[in-house]
């Protein structure tokens, strides 16, 4: 397996510490639509924007261990200490959740616990993606991020936030909110695979 290049970025908010893999897009050029009125664009993407877009559109299960790996191999190291890892609940429902599917490898990789069901995320209906503005976001968002309490034991552990993609930092900032009223979190990180 061949590891993944990253232009790491760190990124600030309510968190202990937080860093990104790498920018998603580097250019898109539209092209015009196609035969059924759809927008067509060539797309050159970094090596890590590529790897997540060919996991999450494409169904491309290969790509989630070199994720994985390159969390590991980046991001880790930075994060001292962490206890637990906890997948962003996707946005929408799917068998296969890509997010989940990387943190599960990054724990095995990291020997680490992954909790995939203590963030949840209730159904709201509204989609951040056509959403641009921060505080847009925030307001869909709303009070739908919760814990469900599955951890046995006392704690407190620091914990890492993995999810696929950084923009406002809305969602992050929402799940953290309700990660530090926790008493089994004590030192919030995060990690995402691309930018915006």
């Amino acid at each position: 397996m061949t590891a993944l290049n990253a232009s790491l970025r760190q990124i600030l908010g309510p968190w202990d510490g937080g860093w990104v893999l790498d920018k998603h897009t580097l250019q898109s050029v539209y092209l015009g639509d196609d035969e059924y009125g759809h927008p067509r664009f060539d797309t050159i993407r970094t090596e890590v924007g590529e790897a997540t877009y060919q996991l999450k559109y494409r169904s491309d299960w290969a790509q989630v261990k070199p994720l994985a790996q390159a969390i590991a191999d980046h991001i880790c190291p930075k994060l001292p200490n962490i206890g637990f890892i906890v997948p962003m609940p996707a946005s929408n429902p799917r068998h296969r959740q890509p997010v989940t599917e990387v943190a599960n490898e990054l724990g095995v990789l990291v020997k680490v616990s992954v909790f995939d069901n203590l963030l949840m995320k209730a159904a709201n209906g509204k989609s951040l993606k056509d959403l641009n503005t921060k505080d847009d976001k925030i307001e869909a968002i709303g009070d739908s991020f919760s814990v469900n309490d599955s951890i046995q034991g006392g704690g407190p552990w620091n914990v890492l936030v993995v999810d696929d993609l950084f923009h406002t930092g809305a969602s992050m900032e929402a799940a953290c909110k309700v990660l530090r009223a926790y008493p089994k979190v004590r030192k919030i990180y995060v990690a995402a695979l691309t930018w915006r």
